[in-house]
């Protein structure tokens, strides 16, 4: 039967399939890589968060401005993520998708999860002690410092409750942008769909906890009064909330649409084939 759509992109069938098959993979993926891509993935947020806070540093701008631009500018992350590869637990929700299918163990979705949690904490704590030691936050009389411990404040003095569902509407955007990067066939096609989901988050004050691991840090090594109990008390709730929205509410949602329910159409969505995993692949 022909396609319908004249557009040079997977269709959103075709991308849960891709995403299903994908997941498979990463969830075999090898400890050392996954552990190794997970630290990349962490610095590459983290230097999102960085061009974030440089933009909105700039008190010349207005409040819709710099939301939007800084948007613009933390898309670098999920950029840097997708096109040169690395493995992001806040993307890594969508294995919920192979999991719902059989296609993967709990246990490989939690070591999954487990591994590249901490990895990411890694990188994006690692790329806030080299920021620091740079100098960077010196930049514009201070001011890109000053905004960095302003912003990690507030983030540490969010209730419980508002730091959850920030989490939860970040990681449902976050998921959208990945999902949608697996339509594209070329480097273009890929940012295109990322940048507007990321802009909308960022610009909206939604909470994204790897982010997050890269600000926090550098506001204690800038002298915040922020502890490691306000560390986790940000961090644990906001990580709950991306979880509930990358893995229900984007990877299980399109789970039913898509896969489960096409077991009723001949032909749709066979289960991927066992192949064999190479160390480069990545998200």
């Amino acid at each position: 039967m022909p396609r319908l759509d004249t557009f040079d992109a997977y269709s959103p069938r075709e991308i849960a399939g891709r995403v299903r098959e994908f997941c498979v993979l990463k969830a075999q993926l090898p400890l050392l890589p996954l552990a190794m891509l997970g630290v990349l993935a962490g610095a590459f947020i983290g230097l999102g968060a960085l061009m974030f806070n440089l933009v909105t540093s700039d008190a010349s701008l207005s409040f819709a401005a710099s939301r939007l631009l800084g948007g613009v500018a933390f898309s670098l992350g999920l950029i840097l993520v997708t096109v040169a590869g690395a493995e992001l637990f806040t993307g890594n929700n969508l294995l919920a998708m192979a999991w719902a299918d059989g296609c993967v163990s709990t246990r490989q979705v939690l070591r999954n999860w487990g591994v590249v949690c901490v990895a990411n904490f890694v990188g994006a704590a690692g790329l806030a002690g080299l920021v620091w030691l740079s100098g960077h936050t010196e930049m514009n009389g201070g001011d890109v410092g000053r905004a960095v411990v302003r912003l990690a404040m507030a983030k540490a003095r969010l209730p419980i409750s508002e730091a959850f569902f920030r989490g939860v509407l970040c990681n449902v955007l976050v998921c959208m942008a990945v999902w949608m990067a697996f339509s594209g066939r070329s480097v273009s096609d890929k940012v295109v769909a990322i940048v507007f989901p990321i802009t909308g988050f960022v610009a909206a004050g939604f909470e994204h906890s790897i982010a997050n691991m890269y600000l926090l840090p550098l506001a204690m090594l800038l002298g915040a009064p922020i502890g490691v109990a306000d560390l986790l008390r940000n961090l644990v709730p906001v990580m709950a909330g991306n979880l509930v929205g990358g893995s229900v509410l984007v990877a299980l949602v399109y789970y039913v649409i898509y896969i489960r329910a096409g077991r009723s159409e001949p032909g749709q969505l066979k289960p991927p084939p066992a192949r064999a995993v190479r160390a480069t692949d990545s998200e």
